[in-house]
């Protein structure tokens, strides 16, 4: 991505809203995010260095409902499964209904925040009572929406209630020490520049998300859509400032490409490059839509190492491939 102007959202939103510190960092949730090992280590022999397993891959989710009873049937299939990392359930764009926020979900039938909040707890609790006796494993469970047809009427009060909500989500798995040993709550967002090319709607929820007192994170799921639309400083804002972390889709090399470039241009404008926490995929055996996730990660970890070289960031084996 080449070098370009400035934030277009600018003086107009500092006026109104607060802004999130230039390139600042909030803490990091309670439970740290990770994937453990699928396999148990072998007895090395002496003198050796264990070798570790691959990264288990999570299963995120396009939902189509906020129904307790599936979305717990969801969370019992991941414990079942005995995986850890990051879990992206996406219910949609944002969206008003002229009492409350919420999204629209792929089945185009809005969603109260509230029961967005509901279904993740319920999966939450199943996941933790499916896991086997003996697993270690842990999730961070995001709830996720888009920056796509952002048509709320107020964009920063929808993400003041996003962050509110998975905040109280928190609140709901600390009042339950079992659960919440296993899960902790975190937010996500698929950013994309070609859904918002003035970038301005998408600022806006931004600022309303990092304006809420709390320190669970926002996983920016997204693409860059080739590079060229949003500006290197507003990509970044979306990438790397506040408490955002960046989960990229890397459904090709060339999108692994992309991102390794925001990085190099990040690195030598604010000394800081973007922080991944891991990838996410598209993959499907009947379908060419997306590299398998570890070798998304692997094209990832690659284009980094040639466009931006020693100072690279790193890329964790944290993978997760979405799919409805």
């Amino acid at each position: 991505m080449c070098a370009l102007g400035l934030l277009v959202a600018g003086s107009a939103l500092a006026a109104t809203e607060p802004v999130a510190d230039a390139l600042g960092v909030v803490a990091a949730p309670v439970q740290p995010l990770g994937l453990l090992l699928d396999l148990p280590k072998p007895t090395p022999p002496p003198e050796s260095t264990p070798r570790r397993s691959p990264a288990s891959v999570s299963a995120s989710r396009y939902e189509q409902t906020t129904s307790r009873a599936e979305l717990a049937r969801q969370g019992c299939a991941a414990g079942r499964r005995d995986v850890g990392g990051l879990t992206i359930l996406d219910f949609g764009k944002p969206s008003w209904n002229g009492h409350s926020y919420g999204t629209i979900l792929f089945t185009n039938r809005f969603a109260p925040n509230r029961d967005i909040t509901r279904a993740l707890y319920a999966f939450a609790v199943a996941y933790a009572r499916c896991l086997p006796a003996s697993s270690e494993r842990k999730i961070v469970l995001a709830r996720g929406t888009s920056n796509y047809a952002l048509a709320t009427p107020s964009p920063f009060d929808a993400g003041r209630a996003w962050a509110r909500e998975t905040h109280r989500l928190a609140r709901l798995l600390a009042a339950h020490p079992k659960v919440a040993s296993r899960v902790s709550s975190a937010a996500a967002d698929d950013l994309e520049p070609d859904w918002d090319r003035s970038f301005r709607r998408t600022a806006r929820f931004l600022y309303g998300f990092r304006s809420f007192p709390s320190n669970e994170l926002l996983y920016n799921f997204g693409s860059l859509d080739g590079g060229g639309i949003w500006t290197v400083r507003q990509a970044f804002f979306a990438t790397a400032m506040g408490n955002t972390r960046v989960v990229p889709q890397i459904y090709n090399h060339k999108m692994a490409k992309q991102w390794a470039e925001l990085a190099r241009t990040g690195l030598r404008r604010y000394h800081r490059a973007p922080r991944f926490a891991g990838v996410i995929t598209q993959h499907h055996a009947r379908c060419g839509c997306s590299l398998k996730p570890h070798d998304a990660r692997r094209a990832l970890q690659r284009a980094l190492a040639l466009h931006v070289g020693h100072a690279a960031p790193g890329v964790p084996p944290t993978l997760t491939n979405i799919a409805f």
